[in-house]
């Protein structure tokens, strides 16, 4: 079995205020970069797997992908990622799995969806703050990592 992250993140896009992810206005000014990470374990050959991750979840016109578990990003404070918890219903997640079953060269053998979002701030601003906000408890499971790499969260 092996495993492929592929973390998809927009052409066009950039840093925006991180405003928009909290509830009340920060005291500083923080900006934020949005990803999307896509964890496979898979059997089968890698090219067939990247064909796949290219052609069904990367657009080619807007996104960029980076096959690596190195954050595709630089100079954060930290980043959140946050998923669906397991068996809540994930239609994105079904969605991508049922388009997989008419592709030849490898199979899905599991699939886990992480939206990544990257914090730019001084160190004193926090995660508690922005996981209480974006993350919903009843139906995410999330973790946090600083800049050094090291989960905190």
């Amino acid at each position: 079995m092996e495993k492929i992250s592929a973390e998809v993140i927009g052409k066009f896009e950039s840093e925006g205020d991180a405003n928009k992810l909290v509830y009340a206005p920060l005291n500083a000014p923080v900006k934020y970069r949005r990803t999307r990470v896509y964890m496979l374990e898979y059997e089968g050959k890698l090219e067939f797997a990247k064909n796949f991750v290219q052609r069904c979840l990367v657009d080619d016109y807007a996104d960029e992908v980076f096959y690596t578990s190195e954050p595709a990003v630089q100079d954060f404070s930290f980043y959140i990622d946050y998923g669906m918890k397991p068996g809540a219903l994930d239609l994105e997640k079904e969605a991508i799995l049922s388009s997989h079953k008419s592709t030849e060269g490898f199979d899905i053998v599991s699939l886990k969806l992480v939206q990544r979002i990257y914090i730019f701030s001084d160190p004193s601003i926090t995660s508690e703050r922005f996981v209480r906000d974006v993350c919903n408890p009843a139906i995410h499971v999330w973790s946090v990592t600083d800049s050094n790499g090291q989960k905190v969260a």
